[in-house]
Parts: C-alpha cells; sequence; structure tokens
C-alpha cells in the first residue's frame, strides 16, 4: 500500500471515531483497541498496551493522545497530525454547532433517548476490550494484583493518578528486587536517561504555558489571548479524568474570574459527555460561549496542542523504556493499573446505562453480538442510538 494510501486509510478511521465514539475515554480506548488491533492488525495488544501506558506518563486527555500515538505509530509526522485532527475535527463541529444553538435559545439539545441506547452499547465494548487486553497484559501474579487493587481504589474513590503511580512504583520495586547484581561501572554515567529527558520536555513546556498564563491571570475582562493561554494551561498541566477537568475549570472561569455561571459550566460540560470524540471538545465550547467562533477554535487549539507536542516528545522514547528492565517494569505497572481503572469505569458507567429491563436486554443481546461475530464498533454503537430513540420515544 502506498504511503498516502495508508495517510487516508488511517484519516477515515479516526474521521469515523470522532463521528461515533461516545461514551467517554474508555470507550474511545476500548474501540480503538478494536479497529487497530483486530480488525486492521497495525499493532499488537502488547504494543497497543505500551501505547496506552505512555498516555498515562502525559499531562492531556488519554483517549486523544493516544489516538495521536496511534497515527505517529503508523505513519510519522503525518500520522501523528492526521489522527488527531481527524479524531478532534468531527466534535468540535458538533460542540460548535450546539453552541451557536445554545446562545440564541438558551438550552442544550436532548438527546436522552440516544445515550439510552447507547450506554449498554458502551458497558459492552468496553468489557470486551478489558477481557481482551486483560489477557495480553495480565500475564503474572503480580499484574492481576496490581489490576485488581486499581480497580478496587478507584471504586473507592482513590485519585487515579496516586492509583497510577502506586502501580508502577509496585511492579518496579518488585522488577529491581528480582534483578540479579550487576558488576560496578568504571565511571559515572553523565548520560541522561530517556524518561529523564521525556519528563525535561514535558516540564519545560509546561513551565512555558503557566508562565505565560501567569502574567494574565488577575485580569478579569475577557480576552482571546487569555482564553488561548488558559486552555493552553489546562491541555499542558491537566492529569486525570473529567471531573479533575470541571474542578480546574470551576476554580478559575466560575469563581476567580467569573467569566461564566455555574449552570453555563454544567451545560458546558454536559456537551462535553453527551457528543462523540473527546470530553476535551468542552474547550469548544466555552470559547463559543466567552469569543465566538474565533473562540470556539483558539480554546479547541490550546487545549488539544500540548498532547501532539508530548506524544511527539515521548514516542520515540517508548522503545528504550521497554527495553530498560527497570523501566519495563514500570510500564508493565501502569499497564496493569490502567486496565484496572478501565474496569472501575466500567462499573460506574454500568451502574448509570443498564437501568431497567429495557436496557438489561440491550446489553445481554449487545454481548452476544459481539462474542458470537464481533461487528465494528460503530454499527453498534448506530444501532443503539436509534433502538434507544425509538424505545425512550
Amino acid at each position: 500500500m502506498l504511503p498516502c494510501d495508508v495517510l487516508r486509510e488511517l484519516a477515515t478511521l479516526f474521521l469515523r471515531l470522532g463521528i461515533t465514539a461516545f461514551g467517554g475515554p474508555a470507550a474511545h480506548i476500548a474501540m480503538m483497541r478494536d479497529e487497530v488491533v483486530h480488525r486492521h492488525h497495525w499493532l499488537t495488544d502488547t504494543e497497543f498496551l505500551d501505547l496506552l501506558a505512555a498516555t498515562h506518563l502525559i499531562p492531556g486527555p488519554n483517549s486523544t493522545e493516544l489516538a495521536i500515538h496511534l497515527g505517529y505509530k503508523r505513519c510519522g509526522w503525518p500520522g501523528l497530525i492526521a489522527a488527531g485532527v481527524c479524531f478532534i475535527l468531527p466534535a468540535c463541529l458538533i460542540v460548535m454547532a450546539i453552541a451557536w444553538g445554545y446562545t440564541r435559545y438558551g438550552d442544550t439539545p436532548q438527546l436522552e433517548g440516544v445515550m439510552y441506547g447507547i450506554g449498554p452499547v458502551i458497558v459492552t465494548i468496553i468489557l470486551h476490550a478489558v477481557w481482551k487486553l486483560g489477557q495480553t497484559a495480565v500475564t503474572s501474579a503480580l499484574a492481576a494484583m496490581i489490576g485488581v487493587a486499581a480497580m478496587s481504589l478507584s471504586l473507592a474513590g482513590v485519585n487515579e493518578l496516586l492509583i497510577l503511580a502506586a502501580g508502577a512504583l509496585l511492579a518496579l520495586m518488585v522488577r529491581v528486587a528480582r534483578r540479579p547484581p550487576r558488576p560496578p561501572r568504571a565511571g559515572p554515567s553523565t548520560a541522561p536517561t530517556a524518561a529523564a529527558v521525556a519528563v525535561a520536555g514535558a516540564t519545560s513546556f509546561t513551565a512555558v504555558s503557566a508562565a505565560a498564563l501567569a502574567m494574565t491571570s488577575t485580569a478579569v475582562p475577557v480576552t482571546l489571548t487569555r482564553l488561548t493561554l488558559f486552555f493552553l494551561k489546562v491541555g499542558s498541566v491537566l492529569f486525570g479524568s473529567g471531573y479533575v477537568l470541571v474542578a480546574f475549570l470551576r476554580a478559575d472561569l466560575t469563581e476567580r474570574w467569573g467569566w461564566l455561571t455555574d449552570q453555563q459550566l454544567i451545560d458546558a460540560i454536559t456537551v462535553g459527555q453527551v457528543t462523540p470524540g473527546p470530553v476535551f471538545t468542552t474547550a469548544t465550547f466555552i470559547g463559543y460561549l466567552l469569543g465566538g467562533w474565533a473562540g470556539a477554535l483558539l480554546a479547541t487549539a490550546a487545549i488539544f496542542l500540548p498532547g501532539f507536542v508530548f506524544v511527539a516528545l515521548t514516542q520515540p522514547l517508548i522503545p528504550t523504556l521497554r527495553a530498560s528492565p527497570s523501566a519495563s517494569g514500570l510500564l508493565d505497572g501502569i499497564v496493569a493499573a490502567s486496565l484496572g481503572l478501565m474496569a472501575a469505569v466500567t462499573w460506574h458507567v454500568a451502574r448509570s446505562a443498564v437501568v431497567d429491563l429495557w436496557t438489561v436486554g440491550f446489553f445481554v443481546v449487545t454481548a452476544a453480538v459481539v462474542l458470537r461475530w464481533q461487528p465494528q464498533s460503530t454499527w453498534l454503537i448506530v444501532a443503539g442510538s436509534i433502538v434507544g430513540w425509538i424505545v425512550h420515544e
């Protein structure tokens, strides 16, 4: 296949995912795994899991950064840009259209029927991905223990970053303890490690953007420059889930500067959650409310730009990290903990999505279809949305 054909195939795939990937980061990751590992065979599950682990080492939206990683892995720099932009663009356009209507009619669209049918489908898709990835990642009692502990701690409300750090540290300690002692070197090494390079690059980028914002953080009036710098900071330093994003946005936009009301912030978060693609398109909605079309475009570019930079800096280092016994243990711990977090997310999604006999039936039928035929996740999402809309009406 010619390079241009490979790039076109990549762009088409992530454009389709950007239109149909409902359900949040865990669902996005499950759908990407289904496409790039199961259907297209671009990667093995092990390679996919390493890229997933790498997204947890850098700030920003995990599923979007995974899309960027996959594009870079497949087609280099053109793939990095194509996969990221194609995954983000559909959601950005949809959210801008909703924001346009919101400013004129003062309400968000009612999507209860669509989400009613999609919810049980999402649960099935995530469960299937966790099971398949678990077969590759959980190869030892330690990995199983880390995964179960991560799921339990997440369900108990422990911060996901602490869980990932603990899983990585435990796996690293066990790997180092099992490694036979090496003979001393002739002299100390002054070469920076791959991990140090990655951390230094990420820290420098974060420091620059945060410092730039600090110069204007006390100003109350909304300008496109301040709006852009704020979302650049968010994309540069924000680890964690959508709940962390809510707290981050409320602290500055609502409480500190008074740019948004609480209701506007809630509506922005809701739109980001119920539309397909990245949850961070909440920034698109807020950008439109505060700065019109230009504000929407600048806020979107600013919050996602750091992810492109971080992926470009860190992906070339993944083989080096995997080749190092110690760093490989760290990645194994993050992978096992990530699967535990995905399992916990599945439980939360199931509790809110499978709520009556109809949704139980949706879940059972979808699970049977997946186990028997393993169709594309896109068609399952479309079918679920249609059936849900009919039944809910």
